[in-house]
């Protein structure tokens, strides 16, 4: 069966191993397939739900078009393209804000970890911006959407909504309904001072996580000086369970080489760190080296990254602009 795709990533600087290894490996792949017809967008408007630096962001939003490329997308392939230039988004996302449920929108977990124990100091859009992430999938009749265990929620409520709007107006199948696509054999990627917090572009210290613009020597300084524990690497998994910055580095290692956890920890059961880390910064350098050449030839080159937006923007706004027409059809709006 086709799949149709949609995923953003948001723009925002500072893209890492984690997003590298969580999502855009995936793109590459799935954008690789023949059956697949691809949408990947650079999601600003979400950005902006905390506050940015305007020449800032739009440096961000070339660098992930950037990094998208570099790691392997094809932008004549697939559609790759800013949110904020396709009206269409906001506008269904006014229309699905009334459509959810505030219940549904109570039981999102991502918005009370992200506005911490203040949470009256969050602007609203970090509260309702699932909404817009329904508005993002639903407008392109999406199959299917790469998620990850924190996103699990989010597609949740696009489901929701689409069935809800189907069924309120009596029109069945006008919204999709998007399946999960799960990634297998994915180790979570931590941070690399301390194995109990996810990596992060917003950790303080640029030690905590591998950049993809990180040039060859940056990546063996941070592996060298990154957290350990004083024993040999652990014979099984069930020994791993216990050992958060060991689990974090061999989870790194075994999705880079794509093969199973439980495979690295037999590779390396019994050596120690120093010479693990050596294995790790051999495939880390092998993989990502050409990766970050290419984002930085690329950002030299700001008149090749807005063709490719303009293109993309074309194509998204083109299926999306009919689908919202259609959407207001079915409302009653004249």
């Amino acid at each position: 069966m086709n799949k149709k795709i949609f995923s953003g990533v948001q723009p925002t600087g500072n893209l890492h191993l984690g997003n590298y290894l969580g999502a855009i490996q995936n793109f590459v792949k799935l954008g690789k397939d023949q059956n697949n017809e691809c949408i990947y967008c650079v999601v600003d408007l979400h950005a902006i739900t905390v506050k940015q630096d305007p020449k800032l962001l739009t440096e961000n939003i070339r660098e992930t078009v950037a990094t998208f490329v570099a790691s392997g997308i094809d932008p004549k392939k697939n559609i790759i393209f800013n949110q904020s230039k396709v009206a269409a988004h906001a506008e269904a996302a006014w229309i699905f804000s009334c459509v959810a449920r505030m219940g549904w929108l109570n039981r999102m977990t991502q918005f009370k970890e992200k506005a911490g124990k203040d949470k009256e100091k969050a602007s609203v859009g970090l509260y309702s911006y699932p909404i817009l992430m329904a508005a993002d999938i639903l407008l392109y009749d999406a199959t299917h959407v790469p998620v990850g265990d924190d996103q699990k929620q989010h597609l949740e409520l696009s489901r929701d909504i689409a069935q809800k709007f189907n069924n309120d107006f009596n029109k069945e199948n006008f919204f999709k309904v998007p399946e999960p696509l799960i990634q297998k054999e994915f180790s979570r990627i931590m941070s690399l001072r301390d194995g109990t917090k996810k990596m992060s572009k917003s950790e303080i210290s640029d030690l905590s996580r591998i950049n993809l613009t990180d040039n060859k020597d940056m990546i063996i300084s941070k592996i060298k000086k990154a957290k350990t524990d004083p024993l040999p690497l652990p014979p099984n998994l069930d020994e791993l369970e216990n050992r958060p910055e060991a689990k974090n580095l061999l989870g790194i290692y075994s999705s880079l080489k794509n093969i199973n956890l439980d495979q690295a920890v037999n590779e390396f059961s019994g050596k120690n760190f120093s010479d693990f880390k050596e294995k790790l910064i051999e495939v880390l350098v092998d993989k990502l080296e050409p990766i970050s050449k290419e984002i930085n030839k690329l950002m030299s080159d700001k008149n090749y990254l807005n063709e490719i937006l303009n293109n993309g923007y074309e194509k998204a706004d083109n299926i999306a602009s009919k689908k919202v027409t259609k959407l207001k059809e079915i409302i009653g709006f004249y």
